[in-house]
């Protein structure tokens, strides 16, 4: 007899039907008649659940008919076809051994529970239907991100977490210290002395990875990093959170065409990837999450990005008949009403480019126009801003004239200019919020569902 997952039973069918085999995993759900019962059992390997059947013939019938939704069992029955529909297959229990009971008040029972109380029930979430689709889809999507870059010879980078350079912006960053918030070691003229501090300075839990990945770029000529990323922001809206993930890719000899061209062929094949491996989870939010979320899906695989100035945009924007809650502007970014508005005009992902520089960060490269910089942001229909990239300034007085004009401390990031002055050649960049993806893949429309664990303003449980 041999100890089988859910995902192995259901792939080589033919191989086990009519063998006695063992399962281990969660009751579901479990209906109780006089002379039979049926219990719908999962283990977390595959989407589908197993039916499990029984009946007044086991020895212990009364005690397997007192078993709970939630307990954790171990089962041995043999594999036989299904009379019922909708099922190909179920088991005929012979044993059934108790490993884990659940008491009256499990908060997951057989009935659809709204999103809000599932995330108060965050530990738990994962054991029902959506979330048990969300959180797969998000394992397969990371090892797409990995499959991806690998197969094209980029270096995976593990940046630092904790980081001296202001990258983002200070008041973005979260700042760590080790010093006793009750006893602060004072400077003569008041402010806090950071020497007497771990590192000697002030310090701040990363809000990027993207200048220490540049570093690795000007030595690998291909790197990306993939991790967990930090901002203060104190905002509530569906798309934003304190924690999140970022996939951000740096490659030296690459200008913004070839940048464009990176990104366009990895979101293609990140969703093609998930399509292919999650078609259960991918056909459940179709019917139950976002109507055509799998043709929405295909469509972009399928699709040509366009690729236009944004100065052309606010000119679509200005003509167009919309009654705009935000004026479009030549000088400004643009609003979720505009980026919804010009993917539906062009049908399908935009790539917009040129940016105006002041609205834009300081290392990014100045186009000769002197007024806009080689920026990207990648529009894709239903979701908005996917990604958001550049071409790097390498031109080390330039640099440093724009670190100058947007206020930035030098001194945080001298090593980063160095890197233009030691062989720097011309480079770009992207950065990806993985969870925004997740969002775009699954249909879920709040950060707070595809995340396990959701950090948020006011919200740090768990």
């Amino acid at each position: 007899m041999k100890t089988l997952d859910v995902k192995e039973l259901y792939e080589q069918l033919d191989r086990y039907m009519g063998d006695l085999v063992c399962l281990q995993g969660w009751i579901r759900n479990h209906r109780k008649q006089k002379e039979f019962g049926f219990i719908d059992f999962n283990d977390g390997t595959y989407f589908k659940s197993i039916q499990i059947v029984y009946d007044d013939k086991l020895s212990d019938f009364d005690d397997i008919q007192k078993l709970r939704v939630g307990s954790a069992i171990e089962v041995e029955g043999i594999i036989i076809e299904s009379p019922a529909k909708g099922q190909s297959f179920e088991v005929q229990l012979k044993k059934l051994v108790l490993l884990g009971d659940s008491p009256e008040d499990y908060p997951i029972q057989p009935k659809r529970h709204t999103r809000e109380f599932l995330r108060e029930q965050a530990y738990l979430r994962p054991r029902t239907n959506l979330f048990g689709a969300i959180f797969r889809v998000r394992s397969v999507a990371a090892m797409a991100i990995h499959e991806y870059f690998q197969s094209h010879n980029y270096v995976y980078v593990h940046t630092p977490l904790i980081t001296t350079a202001d990258c983002e912006g200070s008041d973005q960053m979260f700042k760590i210290t080790t010093l006793d918030f009750n006893h602060l070691p004072k400077k003569a003229d008041g402010t806090v002395d950071m020497s007497k501090d771990l590192f000697g300075k002030q310090a701040y839990v990363t809000g990027t990875g993207q200048l220490h990945g540049e570093a690795f770029a000007m030595a690998y000529k291909k790197i990306y990093t993939f991790g967990p990323t930090f901002r203060t922001e104190n905002s509530n809206t569906k798309t934003h959170a304190n924690e999140f993930w970022m996939i951000e890719p740096e490659i030296a000899f690459c200008d913004l065409n070839g940048l464009m061209d990176i990104e366009e062929e990895m979101l293609k094949f990140i969703v093609h990837y998930v399509l292919e491996k999650c078609p259960e989870e991918i056909a459940f939010f179709d019917q139950f999450v976002e109507k055509g979320l799998k043709e929405k899906l295909l469509k972009l695989v399928h699709s040509k990005f366009v690729r236009i100035d944004h100065h052309d945009v606010i000119d679509i924007l200005k003509a167009s008949d919309r009654k705009w809650e935000f004026t479009p502007d030549y000088d400004d970014d643009i609003a979720k009403e505009h980026e919804r508005y010009i993917t539906e005009y062009f049908d399908g992902p935009v790539f917009i480019t040129n940016w105006p520089k002041d609205i834009k960060a300081w290392y990014m490269k100045v186009n000769e126009d002197g007024k806009t910089v080689a920026a990207v942001d990648l529009e894709v229909p239903g979701a908005g801003e996917l990604m958001g990239g550049s071409q790097r300034e390498e031109d080390y007085d330039k640099l440093l004239k724009r670190i100058e004009e947007m206020g930035v401390d030098q001194s945080t990031v001298d090593w980063f200019c160095n890197l233009r002055r030691f062989g720097g050649c011309y480079h770009s960049g992207f950065g990806m919020g993985f969870e925004r993806l997740l969002i775009y893949l699954t249909g879920v429309d709040n950060i707070r569902d595809v995340i396990p664990f959701p950090r948020t303003p006011g919200n740090c449980e768990y």
